[in-house]
């Protein structure tokens, strides 16, 4: 059984209201219910040997879309710091970027311009093992077009419910806002 964790410290982030983060929880918990409400009605139909059911096909398909939708939604809220953490220049993290974009302020530049693309998504900077290298992706969908293999290590949600509450239209200052409080200490972790 899964359960929502708590991510109630993040009230009073800079550039996050508390109302806009408050629904953004509520979102989450709703990925949260129904990846055990799936997991639960899979169990059932199988008990019941009935794996080859239109019913347990369409479970196992909806499955991937809420997994994803809690985890980079966990993800996401753990790589937001109420006070925005500095990259140290030195870090593992800051070289790798250097020596993946050409310098910080490339990646930036690349992460910001991924964020403003047209559509709804989440903007990811992966890890990818076997090349030893960092790159940005969009990803429309939870559950399609993540990179097999690649590791998530910076999260930015950019469907509308993450930033409209604040912002309107402006994406922009969405992506300000998120720049400003990203926890590097944890995407120091995840690149480890």
């Amino acid at each position: 059984m899964y359960t929502k964790k708590d991510y109630s410290k993040l009230r009073g982030a800079p550039g996050f209201s508390d109302k806009a983060l408050e629904t953004h929880f509520a979102l989450y918990e709703g990925y949260v219910t129904n990846v055990g409400k799936i997991g639960d009605s899979l169990k059932e139909l199988a008990d019941k040997d009935k794996r080859d059911t239109p019913e347990y096909s369409e479970l196992k398909r909806r499955a991937g879309w809420e997994w994803n939708g809690m985890r980079l939604h966990e993800l996401y809220f753990e790589n937001i710091a109420k006070e925005g953490l500095v990259l140290e220049p030195k870090s593992e993290l800051a070289k790798k970027l250097t020596e993946d974009f050409g310098a910080y302020a490339d990646w930036e530049k690349d992460f910001r311009a991924t964020g403003m693309m047209r559509g709804i998504g989440w903007v990811i900077l992966y890890a990818e093992p076997q090349a030893g290298s960092l790159f940005n992706a969009w990803i429309n969908e939870h559950d399609c077009g993540h990179p097999a293999g690649a590791k998530p290590i910076l999260v930015m949600d950019v469907f509308e419910h993450a930033y409209f509450p604040d912002y309107g239209k402006d994406r922009a200052s969405y992506i300000d806002a998120f720049m400003k409080n990203i926890d590097w200490q944890t995407v120091e972790k995840r690149l480890g």
